[in-house]
């Protein structure tokens, strides 16, 4: 018998192609409660059909993340012990609820668990962190009209449980156009969050506004607020990435410098500073920071790693330096590592054909 009482609430919009398989994998909850904030598919006549399923159909107008979020909250039962936020296009690992039964303890308040961001073409997790959507009914809500968070209005007892795992598989047909405008609106609300204007910088990287996207990066870095080192390396490779593109190679070097000095714990620097000078052919300098790189075997779980750090690209820049300086053995070595990770690439193999005709 089940200690505790425990209910899924989301919010969705045209996600029938997804319910299936979402709702197996949250099927073991008590009650689960979903907000429809406008389908034209089949989404709700789907739910409905679903036995534990409670859903309630509202526009949010104008769209926010966190005004969604709260009202799908706001469906829960109040006498629920645990909740926990997951959207459609999220798969809870098949027993969860025993993993996460004995790890709650009277008085927890929130718990951080794995998640698998993205995955290869074998299903394989890509980028793996933490994250924190479970939660006990009350005294939690959201905030923010993108990259909404949830805030504890009274002190949190939080756990972690590594074996709970959830897996992301986005829906690559959904556009990301409304995260700007929302973000901006996000900043301006609060301005001196942290969190949301480093966001804001990336988001604007994104859409190739690269001055406005420096300007907001360094603006994050400014803030007091903005302790946590991991998420400054990250505006300093952003910084220094929006440079590149610019062409401003010297200023892309200085702020790849800089976020290796911030967070010398964490691979992607290192790996974005050798690209540029892969770029220039500065052989001797992509192998040693490379090297430097491959020294760092643990992903961070509180940060993104970037997909780059940890697939065949590092591999792949070490056998083209090494190619390029006469160094074939060392050469063939490298390219017979990035195809252990990525066996299919066709320019890796002609590469591999390449250095063999050289010994």
């Amino acid at each position: 018998m089940n200690k505790y009482k425990v209910c899924i609430y989301a919010i969705c919009k045209n996600e029938e192609a997804f319910i299936d398989r979402w709702y197996d994998s949250v099927k073991e909850a008590d009650k689960i409660f979903v907000l429809d904030t406008g389908s034209s598919d089949k989404t709700v006549e789907k739910l409905k059909a679903k036995d534990k399923v409670t859903i309630k159909s509202e526009e949010i107008i104008p769209w926010r993340f966190d005004v969604a979020r709260n009202k799908s909250l706001d469906m829960v039962d109040k006498d629920t012990d645990i909740c926990i936020c997951i959207d459609l296009d999220e798969v809870l690992k098949e027993g969860w609820r025993n993993v996460l039964e004995d790890a709650w303890k009277e008085g927890t308040t929130r718990a951080y668990y794995t998640y698998n961001w993205s995955h290869d073409e074998d299903n394989n997790p890509l980028v793996t962190f933490y994250i924190d959507k479970i939660h006990s009914r009350d005294n939690y809500k959201w905030t923010h009209p993108v990259h909404e968070v949830l805030i504890p209005l009274k002190e949190e007892n939080k756990i972690t449980i590594d074996n709970l795992i959830l897996d992301h598989y986005p829906d690559k047909s959904k556009s990301r156009n409304s995260y700007l405008p929302l973000l901006e609106l996000s900043v301006k609300e609060s301005p001196l969050d942290d969190r949301n204007m480093h966001y804001l910088g990336r988001e604007y990287m994104y859409h190739n506004r690269y001055n406005e996207a420096i300007d907001t990066l360094i603006r994050h870095l400014g803030l007091k607020t903005a302790i946590w080192k991991d998420e400054r390396a990250a505006s300093m490779r952003f910084i220094g990435r929006c440079y590149f593109y610019l062409g401003r190679y010297n200023e892309a070097e200085l702020w790849y410098k800089k976020a290796i000095k911030e967070a010398p714990y964490l691979r992607d620097a290192y790996v974005e500073i050798s690209l540029l000078y892969n770029y220039f052919n500065d052989n001797n300098k992509v192998i040693y920071y490379t090297n430097k790189a491959l020294k760092i075997m643990n992903r961070s779980k509180t940060y993104i790693n970037e997909v780059f750090s940890y697939d065949s690209t590092i591999y792949d820049l070490r056998s083209i330096a090494f190619y390029n300086i006469g160094k074939y053995k060392a050469s063939l070595k490298n390219i017979n590592m990035a195809l252990m990770i990525n066996s299919t690439d066709k320019r890796l193999i002609n590469n591999k054909h390449l250095i063999e005709d050289k010994l």
